[in-house]
């Protein structure tokens, strides 16, 4: 079956930088990266065991056919890795190993790595050229895109980090065929989310075509991406700093992130914390009257329809306690992506805590059902 190369252009200052999307890039990433590096790129690749084991010995022969040399590092895999003392150990090994100021890391990974890598790019001898290799399906369709890397701190996440965007973002959705069913499902509520907040066709694109969806064909797979990578290269290029419209990207991570933090980012997967922050969202909105029931049961239906999801089971003061940490709060007050329709949603800064609570109690009785 052949693919051709898309190139979605990420309109940001001084440098825009494109995503290119192709099924079988992995093997050609080598070529892509000397074309715009050059031969003299030492390339610090930050990966996982998980990710090199099946995946490593392509990116390598590719590398070394385009004459690039690379070291490979190998981090811990998932959130409670995201933290200060990883980037402090890479660190490190990057200076035993003689990385300097012409080097390149490559985030060979999921999000975790991408962040890690990302945040560590910018500030290794403030700053090297950063390329980001997503290998699973969530890091393909957002955190790969857009600048935004950081680790977590104990009171939640993502509290300390940069913007830094990458030189280039190469995403190869086969290796999407290898990924853990889990993992998979995980990233699709991020692609349900673009097209909550931008894009009414990727939508019902995913209620119409679970199936494919859910059985990883190609050029459906391929088309996914595509739109949702074209969402986030929208909002990106329109507010880099997440100063106004880039806030939309949030929806669902208000809840989510609160989530996370109060498991100690062991129960959920990312993606699945923001599927259900994305139903109690839809939730608060219906209560408020700022969304009509319909649209929110339509909303919570597609969610759970790429299903199962782990329950929730955290009390709801706790979780509403979590939010004075997020990084959506401004002088002590919860910010959050509200639905206005499928394709529309609003910043909310007036939800009062009562809503909030009931939602989580739904969510809990919801997720034992």
């Amino acid at each position: 079956m052949m693919f051709a190369m898309r190139r979605i252009s990420i309109r940001v200052r001084p440098r825009p930088y494109g995503v290119f999307i192709e099924h079988g890039l992995l093997e050609h990433t080598g070529r892509r990266l000397e074309s715009l590096l050059g031969r003299r790129a030492r390339c610090f690749v930050v990966t996982t065991s998980a990710v090199w084991r099946r995946w490593g010995k392509e990116l390598d022969n590719s590398l070394r056919r385009a004459g690039l040399e690379a070291v490979i590092f190998e981090m811990g895999d998932g959130e409670r890795y995201k933290t200060l003392a990883t980037v402090q150990a890479l660190a490190e090994r990057f200076l035993r190993r003689g990385a300097d100021r012409r080097s390149v890391a490559l985030a060979f990974g999921g999000g975790v790595v991408g962040d890690v890598t990302g945040f560590l790019a910018s500030i290794y001898m403030r700053g090297l050229e950063c390329v980001q290799i997503p290998t699973t399906f969530l890091a393909q369709v957002d955190a790969s895109i857009g600048g935004k890397t950081g680790v977590n701190l104990r009171a939640g996440k993502n509290l300390l980090g940069s913007f830094h965007q990458p030189r280039a973002v190469l995403v190869d959705p086969g290796v999407l065929a290898t990924l853990p069913e889990r993992e998979y499902r995980s990233g699709l509520y991020e692609a349900l989310k673009c097209g909550v907040i931008r894009s009414p066709r990727l939508f019902e694109f995913m209620r119409r075509e679970r199936k494919r969806i859910l059985e990883r064909e190609p050029k459906a797979l391929e088309w996914l991406i595509a739109e949702c990578v074209q969402v986030k290269a929208d909002v990106v290029g329109a507010d880099e700093r997440e100063r106004g419209l880039r806030r939309i990207l949030n929806f669902g991570h208000t809840i989510g992130h609160a989530l996370e933090a109060e498991t100690g980012y062991r129960r959920f997967r990312h993606g699945e914390a923001v599927a259900w922050g994305m139903v109690a969202a839809s939730s608060i909105a219906a209560a408020m009257g700022r969304l009509d029931p319909a649209t929110a049961q339509r909303i919570t239906s597609t969610v759970l329809a790429y299903g199962p999801l782990p329950s929730v089971g955290v009390r709801s003061r706790a979780l509403v306690r979590r939010l004075s940490a997020d990084k959506k709060t401004v002088d002590g007050v919860a910010h959050f992506v509200l639905p206005r329709a499928i394709g529309r949603v609003e910043i909310a800064a007036n939800v009062p805590e009562r809503v909030v609570t009931r939602a989580v109690d739904e969510l809990r009785a919801l997720s034992r059902a």
